[in-house]
């Protein structure tokens, strides 16, 4: 269940409201609202998820059809080339073939896999936005700070 964030406005308060209660109701305000977008982030991505995956079953059960229907083809490819040359060449042939095109494969895949790098956007910026939070805290301490300065004197 998706936490509700009120549509209307909330019944006023005193206005001689304490500054570390304002801060409260901010922080609890604000938590809240992260939670309310990650909660709908979650469910948009799920159900999007949930289609793919759906869709993706026949794309699975189309390849899977295509590598065994391969099996067909190189061997209509050795028979061809037994009509010119002897069996055992010709399937020897056709072996090779399949080696060289399963070695080119794994290559451009290799080739592929180790160009995959970490995402530094998405890292530079949940860094800046943990700075931003880390400053609005800090920004606090100060004024603490100086509050038990002034107490004690």
């Amino acid at each position: 269940m998706l936490p509700s964030i009120p549509l209307s406005a909330e019944p006023a308060r005193a206005a001689d409201q304490s500054i570390g209660a304002l801060a409260r109701d901010v922080t609890t305000h604000v938590s809240s609202l992260i939670r309310s977008e990650v909660e709908l982030a979650k469910a948009e991505v799920s159900s999007e998820v949930r289609k793919g995956l759906q869709g993706s079953v026949f794309f699975v059960t189309a390849l899977v059809i295509a590598l065994f229907s391969l099996f067909f083809f190189f061997f209509a490819v050795a028979e061809a080339l037994a009509l010119v040359l002897s069996p055992p060449i010709a399937f020897a042939i056709t072996f090779g073939i399949m080696l060289l095109i399963a070695g080119l494969a794994g290559l451009l895949g290799y080739l592929r896999v180790r160009k995959i790098r970490k995402p530094e956007r998405t890292i530079s910026s949940l860094k800046e936005s943990a700075q931003v939070f880390s400053g609005l805290g800090g920004a606090e301490a100060p004024e603490r700070n100086g509050q038990h300065a002034a107490g004690a004197r």
